[in-house]
């Protein structure tokens, strides 16, 4: 009994507690969007099951030895492949985007995994190159595991999930150090492929996304709408917010994807300035912590997995606030452990977990 309950001693409580800081905001944003719906509370009940299958699954695999994580990482991979390609045949559109599969009520979303296993296949890569990492073949085969993922993820498509597979890529590289020519390379490539975006890949309805969020004020009621009335749902909230329950963008059904895209207005509408510091500091611990055992780290394959995680939050993280607050284009990141959906709390809490196994048997 002893050496079951020693084994979860070993757990970065400060971490954990801080994510679960982050996942009780969400749940109470969550909650309140349910309020604006009725009283069902059907999305805080999905959220709450999802709670805790992740939570049972951090649980188990903070118990598994780093060295199986490092051994599987290229099958973490290629499953992720297999299951991009198989919801372009068998997945359900959302909103326009093929990128679930849904049963028995449930919905599960495969970029999602995908986020997890690029992680784990890029600091495998990282180990195995023994710091060699200046060189062509690693900057151009790391972006060719990137783009394999990115192109299938645009074939949905879904620009943003797209754009969070290649942040991580570029996060890395930057991490491990890599040549100016190379990035000057990427930078040409990148103007090309956006011009080529724009009049080949890139969906209408996109393309008015990336124009509002140039002149949100030129359509206000149509493609702005969404960031106008974010903006002003934040700016309402004040220094201690309306009240749970009582923002008029939330209850009164102004604000569009409340639950998902945009669940941090709600927090920054019914807890104000306070709720939103609240947040942020729950993130700041958390970073601080995974960043503490980064250093502490004993091979390049654990610091590149807990480096990799924390891009991984902190892209999302930005990406969401940036288009929450106008400072970005709106592409339906979901904000980590925050915003509504099963896929990626479950999946952020896989990632967790291995971030704690590194952690415990570190320790």
């Amino acid at each position: 009994m002893l050496a079951f309950f020693s084994r979860y001693l070993r757990l970065d409580w400060p971490l954990v507690g801080s994510v679960f800081g982050i996942i009780a905001l969400g749940l109470l944003a969550i909650s309140s969007v349910d309020l604006s719906y009725g009283t069902t509370f059907d999305l805080l009940k999905h959220e709450l099951i999802a709670l805790a299958l992740g939570g049972i699954a951090m649980l188990v695999i903070a118990q598994i030895h780093p060295e199986f994580f490092r051994a599987t990482s290229r099958t973490w991979y290629f499953v992720g492949i297999g299951l991009l390609i198989a919801v372009l045949v068998f997945g359900q559109t959302i909103r326009g985007t093929r990128g679930w599969f849904q049963f028995v009520g449930f919905s599960f979303q495969p970029v999602e995994f995908m986020k997890l296993a690029l992680v784990l296949t890029f600091a495998r890569v990282i180990d195995r190159r023994g710091r060699a990492f200046t060189t062509a073949l690693f900057f151009f085969g790391t972006a060719l595991l990137a783009l394999i993922p990115m192109g299938l993820v645009m074939g949905q498509p879904d620009l943003g999930s797209a754009l969070v597979l290649g942040g991580v890529w570029l996060w890395l590289v930057f991490f491990v150090g890599t040549r100016r020519a190379y990035l000057l390379l990427l930078l040409s490539s990148f103007v090309v492929v956006a011009a080529l975006g724009w009049f080949v890949l890139l969906k209408p309805y996109q393309k008015e996304r990336l124009v509002s969020f140039v002149q949100p004020e030129r359509d206000p009621l149509g493609t702005g709408y969404n960031v106008q009335q974010s903006i002003i749902s934040i700016g309402s909230g004040g220094w201690f917010g309306k009240g749970y329950g009582y923002g008029s963008q939330n209850q009164l059904n102004f604000l569009p994807e409340r639950q998902t895209d945009f669940v941090f207005s709600v927090i920054g509408e019914e807890l104000g300035f306070v709720g939103i510091v609240a947040l942020f500091s729950c993130y700041i611990l958390m970073g601080w912590r995974v960043v503490k055992h980064a250093m502490s780290s004993r091979d390049d394959f654990t610091l590149a997995v807990l480096m990799g995680a924390l891009g991984l939050w902190l892209i999302q993280v930005v990406i969401n606030l940036g288009g929450t607050m106008g400072l970005l284009p709106v592409t339906g990141i979901a904000l980590p452990f925050v915003s509504y959906g099963g896929s990626s709390l479950i999946m952020n809490l896989i990632l967790l977990g291995i971030v704690q196994s590194i952690i415990s048997h570190q320790n």
